[in-house]
């Protein structure tokens, strides 16, 4: 169990914002689940099987945030990475192991288009994931 349902933050240009979050997020198995608006307000809520990241229109963005979305394996770091890049996100960390963390935290971090600082994160060693790959080609 995790202790956080779902965090939101507000972003300046709502559609940009999504598509932006539907690309990095889709490389990380995380989807669109619904796009709402409510009381004159847009939302948009990522998840797997409930929205737990949500996209809000805001005239003034803070852009302060840090977010670190789960990474099955380290070749899913790189992909968020670059195609955060290509959606026109900002480098913030290539994707490498963060040792000041723990010995196997594998990170790349991005600045949104509000300037939120995203990562995705990877805690599994190395050898861990060659392994379950080896096994999944068997």
């Amino acid at each position: 169990m995790t202790a956080i349902d779902h965090i939101g933050i507000s972003v300046g240009d709502f559609d940009k914002s999504v598509e932006f979050y539907q690309a990095v997020l889709g490389t990380l198995g995380i989807k669109l689940l619904t796009d709402m608006e409510m009381g004159g307000d847009r939302h948009a809520g990522f998840g797997v099987e409930n929205a737990f990241f949500w996209v809000s229109k805001d005239a003034r963005p803070a852009g302060n945030c840090h977010i670190a979305f789960t990474a099955t394996n380290r070749a899913d770091v790189g992909s968020f990475h670059i195609t955060g890049l290509g959606m026109g996100g900002r480098d913030n960390g290539a994707p490498g192991v963060r040792p000041h963390y723990h010995a196997h935290y594998y990170a790349g971090f991005l600045l949104d288009p509000d300037g939120n600082n995203i990562e995705a994160v990877c805690h599994a060693p190395e050898a861990a994931e060659d392994a379950e790959a080896q096994n999944a080609a068997d």
